[in-house]
């Protein structure tokens, strides 16, 4: 009994008591409910800012249910209206209005040029695509290190600087499997979107591949909802924003 005791007092000399509470699954899990419902409507507006000032602007409506449906649909500008994105999985297709059948498109492909990619915008649970291999606290945060589960994910390795209080991302490194940063994601202006969603109002973006340029997703609503399974089909893509 007196040698049980000791080895318990060893552990926790070695491995504080904070240090054995972090679970880093559980965090990331927390995280992802935090930044949207498993099933819900969305309104936002993506901005692409080149180095030279000029900007081109694009309001989306989403949709997502579960873990892997996804699908979008362009509101503006004039020339982006009734384009179509849906994602199942590891899949993405888009759909343009008028010209023959949905087209197959990649997660590193972007559908609005600039810094976000397909994977960025038809984003899934991060708790889906990536594992937690550390965390460790760093001047007040959490800091998560996550590894892609399959060759497939836009991003091999992410480091995620998370708010301990409200379990929510300051940061996001994006990175390859020699460590090299892709981009990074910043969240700002936490907001209080109702219905029980608490979760950063902006999402900016910059990259060392792309000097100059920077990206922002602007989310104007989210709200808890479910949808029908045909709505995440290739043959409903034409009729998303009926939705609406």
């Amino acid at each position: 009994m007196l040698k049980i005791v000791h080895f318990v007092l060893a552990v926790i000399l070695v491995f504080p008591v904070h240090a054995l509470a972090l679970d880093g699954a559980k965090l990331l899990r927390e995280m992802d409910r935090n930044l949207s419902p498993e099933s819900y409507e969305s309104y936002r507006k993506l901005i692409n800012i080149e180095p030279n000032g000029r900007k081109k602007e694009f309001t989306l409506f989403t949709v997502k249910k579960g873990l892997d449906k996804v699908a979008s649909v362009f509101l503006a500008p004039a020339s982006e209206k009734g384009r179509s994105t849906l994602r199942l999985g590891e899949n993405m297709w888009l759909n343009i209005p008028n010209v023959g059948k949905p087209i197959r498109i990649t997660s590193l492909q972007s559908v609005v040029g600039g810094v976000f990619n397909n994977a960025d915008i038809l984003q899934l649970d991060y708790a889906v695509e990536y594992d937690v291999t550390g965390v460790r606290e760093e001047k007040g945060e959490l800091l998560l290190h996550l590894k892609a589960k399959t060759k497939n994910v836009a991003y091999d390795r992410l480091k995620i600087r998370l708010d301990r209080n409200r379990t929510l991302p300051t940061s996001i490194e994006c990175l390859t499997e020699a460590n090299m940063v892709i981009k990074t994601l910043y969240f700002k202006n936490v907001r209080d979107f109702g219905g029980g969603i608490v979760r950063p109002e902006v999402i900016e973006t910059d990259s060392p591949l792309y000097k100059g340029y920077k990206s922002v997703m602007i989310m104007a609503k989210i709200k808890k909802r479910t949808f029908k399974d045909e709505v995440f089909t290739l043959t409903f893509m034409p009729n998303l924003a009926s939705l609406r």
